[in-house]
Protein backbone atom coordinates (compact mmCIF):
# COMPACT_ATOMS: atom_id res chain seq x y z
CA UNK A 1 0.00 0.00 0.00
CA UNK A 2 1.52 3.38 -1.16
CA UNK A 3 0.00 6.51 0.90
CA UNK A 4 0.85 9.72 -0.31
CA UNK A 5 0.85 12.48 2.06
CA UNK A 6 -0.19 15.83 1.07
CA UNK A 7 -0.38 19.06 2.97
CA UNK A 8 1.25 22.20 4.78
CA UNK A 9 5.06 21.28 6.30
CA UNK A 10 6.09 23.17 9.11
CA UNK A 11 9.37 23.42 11.36
CA UNK A 12 8.34 22.83 15.32
CA UNK A 13 11.32 23.77 17.74
CA UNK A 14 11.26 23.26 20.86
CA UNK A 15 13.48 25.09 23.42
CA UNK A 16 13.21 23.20 26.85
CA UNK A 17 14.91 24.46 29.91
CA UNK A 18 14.26 25.36 33.84
CA UNK A 19 12.67 27.66 35.69
CA UNK A 20 13.67 28.46 39.33
CA UNK A 21 12.93 32.34 39.33
CA UNK A 22 10.83 35.20 38.23
CA UNK A 23 11.82 37.96 35.69
CA UNK A 24 12.42 41.08 38.15
CA UNK A 25 10.47 44.03 36.16
CA UNK A 26 7.48 41.27 35.16
CA UNK A 27 5.46 38.46 36.66
CA UNK A 28 6.78 36.18 34.38
CA UNK A 29 9.15 33.01 34.08
CA UNK A 30 12.76 32.75 33.34
CA UNK A 31 13.48 29.93 30.89
CA UNK A 32 17.05 28.84 31.98
CA UNK A 33 17.55 26.95 28.39
CA UNK A 34 19.76 23.99 28.33
CA UNK A 35 18.79 22.53 24.88
CA UNK A 36 16.75 22.69 21.66
CA UNK A 37 15.19 20.45 19.40
CA UNK A 38 13.93 20.77 16.04
CA UNK A 39 11.79 18.27 14.02
CA UNK A 40 9.60 18.47 10.67
CA UNK A 41 5.81 19.83 12.00
CA UNK A 42 2.29 19.69 10.47
CA UNK A 43 1.68 17.27 7.20
CA UNK A 44 6.12 16.18 7.54
CA UNK A 45 5.39 14.99 11.16
CA UNK A 46 2.17 12.91 9.81
CA UNK A 47 4.09 11.55 7.02
CA UNK A 48 7.13 10.64 9.86
CA UNK A 49 4.29 8.92 11.90
CA UNK A 50 3.43 6.76 8.92
CA UNK A 51 7.14 6.15 8.10
CA UNK A 52 8.15 4.91 11.60
CA UNK A 53 5.42 2.26 11.57
CA UNK A 54 6.41 0.93 8.15
CA UNK A 55 4.12 2.65 5.77
CA UNK A 56 5.20 2.90 1.99
CA UNK A 57 4.97 7.06 2.53
CA UNK A 58 5.42 10.02 0.54
CA UNK A 59 5.15 13.58 1.08
CA UNK A 60 3.84 15.95 -1.03
CA UNK A 61 4.27 19.21 0.51
CA UNK A 62 6.07 22.68 -0.52
CA UNK A 63 9.18 24.03 1.19
CA UNK A 64 11.02 27.82 0.88
CA UNK A 65 14.85 28.31 -0.51
CA UNK A 66 16.07 29.50 3.00
CA UNK A 67 17.52 28.59 6.14
CA UNK A 68 14.36 27.67 7.21
CA UNK A 69 13.35 25.51 4.21
CA UNK A 70 16.54 23.62 4.61
CA UNK A 71 16.87 22.78 8.05
CA UNK A 72 13.45 21.14 7.53
CA UNK A 73 14.32 19.13 4.21
CA UNK A 74 17.23 17.73 6.77
CA UNK A 75 14.64 16.63 9.30
CA UNK A 76 12.23 14.84 6.55
CA UNK A 77 13.01 11.47 7.02
CA UNK A 78 10.87 9.74 3.95
CA UNK A 79 10.76 9.87 -0.07
CA UNK A 80 9.53 13.48 -1.01
CA UNK A 81 8.37 15.78 -4.18
CA UNK A 82 8.79 19.53 -2.77
CA UNK A 83 6.86 22.81 -4.65
CA UNK A 84 7.95 26.03 -3.49
CA UNK A 85 6.36 28.53 -1.42
CA UNK A 86 7.24 31.59 0.50
CA UNK A 87 9.22 30.95 4.23
CA UNK A 88 8.16 28.13 6.00
CA UNK A 89 6.35 28.48 9.24
CA UNK A 90 7.96 27.87 12.34
CA UNK A 91 6.03 27.12 15.82
CA UNK A 92 9.10 27.51 18.66
CA UNK A 93 7.59 26.57 22.01
CA UNK A 94 8.94 27.10 25.32
CA UNK A 95 9.00 24.28 27.75
CA UNK A 96 9.89 23.26 30.97
CA UNK A 97 9.30 19.89 32.68
CA UNK A 98 7.39 18.76 29.70
CA UNK A 99 4.98 21.93 29.88
CA UNK A 100 4.70 24.17 27.42
CA UNK A 101 5.13 28.04 29.02
CA UNK A 102 4.38 30.30 26.04
CA UNK A 103 4.37 29.42 22.11
CA UNK A 104 6.12 31.70 19.09
CA UNK A 105 4.57 31.39 15.66
CA UNK A 106 6.56 33.14 12.58
CA UNK A 107 6.82 32.78 8.68
CA UNK A 108 4.15 32.82 6.45
CA UNK A 109 3.49 30.26 3.70
CA UNK A 110 2.45 32.53 0.63
CA UNK A 111 1.22 30.74 -2.40
CA UNK A 112 2.52 27.66 -3.07
CA UNK A 113 3.30 26.20 -5.85
CA UNK A 114 2.56 22.95 -7.57
CA UNK A 115 3.76 21.14 -9.83
CA UNK A 116 2.31 18.11 -12.62
CA UNK A 117 5.18 15.54 -10.70
CA UNK A 118 2.96 16.58 -7.34
CA UNK A 119 0.00 16.32 -9.29
CA UNK A 120 1.07 12.50 -10.52
CA UNK A 121 2.37 11.67 -7.10
CA UNK A 122 -1.07 11.89 -5.64
CA UNK A 123 -2.56 9.98 -8.74
CA UNK A 124 -0.38 7.05 -8.15
CA UNK A 125 -1.56 7.02 -4.52
CA UNK A 126 -3.43 4.02 -3.64
CA UNK A 127 -4.36 6.74 -0.40
CA UNK A 128 -4.14 9.75 0.46
CA UNK A 129 -4.11 11.80 3.63
CA UNK A 130 -4.52 15.43 3.26
CA UNK A 131 -3.21 17.20 6.04
CA UNK A 132 -4.45 20.94 6.03
CA UNK A 133 -2.45 23.13 8.61
CA UNK A 134 -4.08 26.38 6.85
CA UNK A 135 -0.66 27.04 4.87
CA UNK A 136 -2.82 26.82 1.37
CA UNK A 137 -1.24 24.17 -0.29
CA UNK A 138 -4.94 22.40 -0.53
CA UNK A 139 -6.15 25.26 -1.72
CA UNK A 140 -4.72 24.97 -5.63
CA UNK A 141 -7.50 23.90 -7.54
CA UNK A 142 -5.33 21.57 -9.76
CA UNK A 143 -4.45 19.19 -6.58
CA UNK A 144 -8.55 19.82 -5.28
CA UNK A 145 -9.43 18.10 -8.69
CA UNK A 146 -6.87 15.60 -8.34
CA UNK A 147 -7.77 14.66 -4.98
CA UNK A 148 -11.49 14.42 -5.83
CA UNK A 149 -9.83 11.33 -8.27
CA UNK A 150 -8.45 9.22 -5.15
CA UNK A 151 -9.41 7.61 -1.85
CA UNK A 152 -9.05 10.63 1.03
CA UNK A 153 -8.70 11.09 4.76
CA UNK A 154 -9.12 14.75 5.18
CA UNK A 155 -7.83 16.33 8.02
CA UNK A 156 -8.61 19.66 7.89
CA UNK A 157 -7.48 23.51 9.42
CA UNK A 158 -10.19 26.59 10.23
CA UNK A 159 -7.94 28.63 8.02
CA UNK A 160 -7.99 25.90 5.65
CA UNK A 161 -11.25 25.23 2.75
CA UNK A 162 -13.29 22.53 3.20
CA UNK A 163 -12.47 18.92 1.83
CA UNK A 164 -12.95 18.03 -1.57
CA UNK A 165 -16.58 16.02 -1.99
CA UNK A 166 -16.50 12.25 -1.40
CA UNK A 167 -13.49 12.15 1.13
CA UNK A 168 -13.50 9.00 2.74
CA UNK A 169 -13.38 10.26 5.83
CA UNK A 170 -13.13 13.85 7.22
CA UNK A 171 -11.32 14.03 11.36
CA UNK A 172 -12.05 17.61 12.52
CA UNK A 173 -11.74 18.78 16.00
CA UNK A 174 -14.41 20.39 18.03
CA UNK A 175 -13.17 23.34 17.68
CA UNK A 176 -12.50 22.75 13.77
CA UNK A 177 -15.93 21.04 13.39
CA UNK A 178 -18.15 23.79 15.11
CA UNK A 179 -15.84 26.13 12.65
CA UNK A 180 -17.30 24.40 9.62
CA UNK A 181 -20.92 24.03 10.67
CA UNK A 182 -21.67 26.47 13.22
CA UNK A 183 -23.07 23.65 15.72
CA UNK A 184 -21.26 22.88 19.27
CA UNK A 185 -22.63 19.45 19.86
CA UNK A 186 -20.38 16.90 17.67
CA UNK A 187 -23.30 14.90 16.93
CA UNK A 188 -24.91 17.94 14.94
CA UNK A 189 -21.21 19.07 13.75
CA UNK A 190 -20.91 15.82 12.37
CA UNK A 191 -24.39 15.52 10.83
CA UNK A 192 -24.19 18.49 9.39
CA UNK A 193 -20.59 18.48 7.75
CA UNK A 194 -21.72 14.80 6.70
CA UNK A 195 -23.88 16.54 4.44
CA UNK A 196 -22.22 20.01 3.74
CA UNK A 197 -19.08 18.23 2.95
CA UNK A 198 -20.64 15.03 0.59
CA UNK A 199 -18.12 12.69 2.77
CA UNK A 200 -18.65 8.81 3.17
CA UNK A 201 -17.68 9.52 7.53
CA UNK A 202 -17.04 12.25 9.60
CA UNK A 203 -15.49 11.72 12.76
CA UNK A 204 -15.02 14.83 15.53
CA UNK A 205 -12.46 13.67 17.71
CA UNK A 206 -12.93 14.92 21.45
CA UNK A 207 -9.46 14.91 23.74
CA UNK A 208 -9.86 13.04 26.17
CA UNK A 209 -13.65 11.81 25.48
CA UNK A 210 -12.33 10.06 22.81
CA UNK A 211 -14.61 10.66 19.18
CA UNK A 212 -18.10 10.72 17.31
CA UNK A 213 -17.59 9.12 14.18
CA UNK A 214 -21.09 9.73 11.52
CA UNK A 215 -21.28 7.65 8.30
CA UNK A 216 -25.18 8.34 7.58
CA UNK A 217 -26.66 6.12 10.26
CA UNK A 218 -26.66 6.03 13.91
CA UNK A 219 -23.23 8.00 15.26
CA UNK A 220 -20.86 6.50 17.15
CA UNK A 221 -19.33 7.20 19.93
CA UNK A 222 -15.70 6.16 20.50
CA UNK A 223 -14.66 6.08 23.94
CA UNK A 224 -10.77 6.97 24.37
CA UNK A 225 -8.77 5.21 27.17
CA UNK A 226 -7.78 7.28 30.33
CA UNK A 227 -4.36 8.73 30.14
CA UNK A 228 -2.27 11.22 31.40
CA UNK A 229 -1.77 13.77 29.02
CA UNK A 230 1.12 16.29 29.43
CA UNK A 231 2.01 17.53 25.60
CA UNK A 232 -1.23 16.93 23.38
CA UNK A 233 0.90 18.52 20.32
CA UNK A 234 0.96 15.74 17.25
CA UNK A 235 -2.01 13.85 18.55
CA UNK A 236 -4.40 15.15 15.49
CA UNK A 237 -1.84 13.67 13.06
CA UNK A 238 -1.12 10.50 14.90
CA UNK A 239 -5.33 10.16 14.98
CA UNK A 240 -5.40 10.71 11.51
CA UNK A 241 -2.07 8.51 9.79
CA UNK A 242 -3.95 5.40 12.08
CA UNK A 243 -7.25 5.74 10.66
CA UNK A 244 -6.11 6.68 7.14
CA UNK A 245 -3.69 3.49 7.36
CA UNK A 246 -6.96 1.32 8.42
CA UNK A 247 -9.08 2.50 6.34
CA UNK A 248 -6.27 1.52 3.06
CA UNK A 249 -6.32 -1.94 4.77
CA UNK A 250 -9.70 -1.94 4.38
CA UNK A 251 -11.40 -1.54 8.03
CA UNK A 252 -14.78 0.07 8.36
CA UNK A 253 -14.96 3.51 9.52
CA UNK A 254 -16.19 2.66 12.91
CA UNK A 255 -13.33 0.40 12.72
CA UNK A 256 -10.62 2.34 11.69
CA UNK A 257 -11.76 5.56 14.42
CA UNK A 258 -11.82 2.92 17.32
CA UNK A 259 -7.87 2.03 16.47
CA UNK A 260 -6.60 5.74 15.27
CA UNK A 261 -8.31 6.80 18.92
CA UNK A 262 -6.76 4.07 21.09
CA UNK A 263 -3.52 4.57 18.88
CA UNK A 264 -3.72 8.06 19.77
CA UNK A 265 -3.96 7.46 23.63
CA UNK A 266 -1.16 5.46 23.36
CA UNK A 267 0.87 8.18 21.39
CA UNK A 268 -0.03 10.69 24.24
CA UNK A 269 1.16 8.31 27.06
CA UNK A 270 4.72 8.09 25.14
CA UNK A 271 5.25 11.26 25.68
CA UNK A 272 3.77 12.91 22.26
CA UNK A 273 6.17 14.44 20.02
CA UNK A 274 8.91 14.32 22.77
CA UNK A 275 8.18 10.79 23.38
CA UNK A 276 9.28 10.04 19.37
CA UNK A 277 12.58 11.75 20.07
CA UNK A 278 13.94 9.76 22.89
CA UNK A 279 13.30 6.84 24.23
CA UNK A 280 10.94 6.38 26.76
CA UNK A 281 12.66 8.25 29.76
CA UNK A 282 10.48 7.23 32.45
CA UNK A 283 11.52 3.39 32.28
CA UNK A 284 15.30 3.44 30.12
CA UNK A 285 16.74 6.40 31.33
CA UNK A 286 15.20 5.88 34.76
CA UNK A 287 17.18 2.84 35.05
CA UNK A 288 20.21 4.34 33.29
CA UNK A 289 20.58 6.68 36.06
CA UNK A 290 20.38 4.64 38.70
CA UNK A 291 22.97 2.36 37.46
CA UNK A 292 21.08 -0.52 36.41
CA UNK A 293 20.90 -2.69 33.02
CA UNK A 294 18.45 -2.03 30.27
CA UNK A 295 17.36 -5.61 28.87
CA UNK A 296 15.68 -5.36 25.45
CA UNK A 297 14.00 -8.23 22.78
CA UNK A 298 12.21 -7.81 20.10
CA UNK A 299 9.52 -9.91 17.73
CA UNK A 300 5.78 -10.11 16.17
CA UNK A 301 4.35 -11.58 19.49
CA UNK A 302 1.35 -12.02 17.43
CA UNK A 303 -0.71 -14.98 19.21
CA UNK A 304 1.17 -15.04 23.12
CA UNK A 305 1.86 -18.77 24.25
CA UNK A 306 3.81 -20.17 26.90
CA UNK A 307 7.06 -19.97 24.97
CA UNK A 308 6.71 -16.31 24.60
CA UNK A 309 5.93 -15.92 28.53
CA UNK A 310 9.21 -18.17 29.57
CA UNK A 311 11.33 -15.86 26.96
CA UNK A 312 10.50 -12.52 28.10
CA UNK A 313 10.67 -13.75 31.53
CA UNK A 314 13.57 -15.19 31.00
CA UNK A 315 14.86 -11.86 29.52
CA UNK A 316 13.35 -9.64 32.23
CA UNK A 317 15.36 -11.88 34.79
CA UNK A 318 18.57 -10.64 33.15
CA UNK A 319 18.50 -6.85 33.54
CA UNK A 320 16.75 -3.92 36.05
CA UNK A 321 14.18 -3.30 32.77
CA UNK A 322 12.63 -5.00 30.02
CA UNK A 323 11.79 -3.50 26.76
CA UNK A 324 10.04 -5.13 24.04
CA UNK A 325 10.54 -3.90 20.75
CA UNK A 326 7.16 -4.82 18.69
CA UNK A 327 6.75 -5.61 14.59
CA UNK A 328 3.70 -3.06 13.85
CA UNK A 329 0.67 -5.24 11.88
CA UNK A 330 2.61 -4.12 8.44
CA UNK A 331 5.67 -5.38 9.14
CA UNK A 332 4.16 -8.81 10.53
CA UNK A 333 2.24 -8.74 7.37
CA UNK A 334 5.98 -8.24 4.93
CA UNK A 335 7.61 -11.23 7.10
CA UNK A 336 4.82 -13.59 7.79
CA UNK A 337 2.54 -12.86 4.54
CA UNK A 338 -1.77 -12.19 4.27
CA UNK A 339 -3.42 -13.30 7.14
CA UNK A 340 -1.18 -11.93 10.05
CA UNK A 341 -1.42 -10.74 12.46
CA UNK A 342 -3.75 -12.50 13.80
CA UNK A 343 -4.21 -9.80 16.63
CA UNK A 344 -3.70 -6.33 15.62
CA UNK A 345 -0.83 -4.04 17.02
CA UNK A 346 -2.68 -2.25 19.91
CA UNK A 347 -3.71 -5.29 20.70
CA UNK A 348 -0.50 -6.93 20.90
CA UNK A 349 0.93 -4.08 22.81
CA UNK A 350 -1.62 -4.10 25.54
CA UNK A 351 -1.41 -7.70 26.32
CA UNK A 352 1.96 -7.17 26.16
CA UNK A 353 2.06 -4.49 28.31
CA UNK A 354 0.01 -6.19 31.03
CA UNK A 355 3.00 -8.27 31.62
CA UNK A 356 4.51 -8.62 34.78
CA UNK A 357 7.77 -8.84 32.97
CA UNK A 358 7.34 -6.30 30.38
CA UNK A 359 8.31 -2.44 31.47
CA UNK A 360 7.60 -1.08 27.89
CA UNK A 361 6.89 -1.66 24.48
CA UNK A 362 7.58 0.22 21.24
CA UNK A 363 6.56 -0.57 18.06
CA UNK A 364 8.95 -0.08 14.98
CA UNK A 365 7.79 -0.70 11.50
CA UNK A 366 10.65 -1.71 9.09
CA UNK A 367 11.72 -5.85 9.30
CA UNK A 368 14.46 -5.87 11.81
CA UNK A 369 14.34 -3.75 14.41
CA UNK A 370 17.96 -2.19 14.37
CA UNK A 371 16.17 1.62 14.46
CA UNK A 372 15.14 1.36 17.72
CA UNK A 373 18.12 -0.88 19.09
CA UNK A 374 19.66 2.32 17.90
CA UNK A 375 17.70 4.50 19.98
CA UNK A 376 17.34 2.58 23.13
CA UNK A 377 21.04 1.00 23.54
CA UNK A 378 20.22 -2.22 25.68
CA UNK A 379 23.10 -3.25 27.46
CA UNK A 380 21.69 -6.91 27.03
CA UNK A 381 19.81 -7.81 23.60
CA UNK A 382 17.85 -11.08 23.92
CA UNK A 383 16.33 -13.53 21.55
CA UNK A 384 14.28 -16.81 21.98
CA UNK A 385 15.91 -19.63 19.55
CA UNK A 386 18.14 -22.30 18.53
CA UNK A 387 20.82 -20.35 16.95
CA UNK A 388 24.15 -18.78 18.39
CA UNK A 389 24.36 -14.91 19.31
CA UNK A 390 27.16 -14.93 16.18
CA UNK A 391 24.20 -15.85 13.93
CA UNK A 392 22.04 -12.85 14.74
CA UNK A 393 22.14 -9.11 12.59
CA UNK A 394 21.07 -7.12 16.15
CA UNK A 395 24.51 -8.53 17.23
CA UNK A 396 26.58 -6.35 15.68
CA UNK A 397 24.86 -2.93 16.10
CA UNK A 398 24.75 -4.37 20.12
CA UNK A 399 28.45 -4.34 20.56
CA UNK A 400 28.91 -0.48 19.21
CA UNK A 401 28.40 0.34 22.29
CA UNK A 402 29.71 -2.50 23.99
CA UNK A 403 26.20 -4.09 24.96
CA UNK A 404 25.78 -8.21 24.72
CA UNK A 405 23.50 -10.41 22.91
CA UNK A 406 21.84 -13.26 25.28
CA UNK A 407 20.04 -16.20 23.75
CA UNK A 408 17.31 -18.05 25.82
CA UNK A 409 16.06 -21.01 25.45
CA UNK A 410 14.12 -22.26 22.15
CA UNK A 411 10.61 -23.89 23.08
CA UNK A 412 10.15 -26.48 20.94
CA UNK A 413 6.05 -27.19 20.12
CA UNK A 414 5.18 -23.98 21.37
CA UNK A 415 5.13 -21.34 18.29
CA UNK A 416 2.06 -19.16 16.78
CA UNK A 417 2.68 -21.37 13.21
CA UNK A 418 1.68 -24.26 15.41
CA UNK A 419 -0.95 -23.03 17.26
CA UNK A 420 -2.39 -22.04 13.88
CA UNK A 421 -2.01 -25.11 11.78
CA UNK A 422 -3.49 -26.99 14.89
CA UNK A 423 -6.65 -24.39 14.26
CA UNK A 424 -6.47 -25.26 10.72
Amino acid sequence: MKLVVVGDALLDVDVEGTVDRLCPDAPAPVLDVVGEHARAGGAALAATMAARDGVDVLLVSALSDDSVGERLRSLIEMPHLFGHTGSVPVKTRLRCDGTSLARMDRGVAGVPEVSDDMLDAVLSADFVLASDYGGGLLRDERLRSVLGRVPVVWDPHPRGRAPVPGVRLATPNLKEAKAFSGKADPVEAASRLLAAWQARAVVVTLGKDGAVVHSGGTPAAMPAPAVRVADPCGAGDRFAVTAAVRLAGGAAPDEAVADAVNAAAEFLARGGVSGMRTPPESTVEEVRRRGGTVVATGGCFDVLHTGHVRMLTAARALGDCLVVCLNSDLSVRRLKGEGRPVNRESDRVEVLRALECVDDVIVFGEETPERVIGEVKPDVWVKGGDYSAEMLPETAAVRRWGGRTVVVPYHRGRSTTEILSRRA
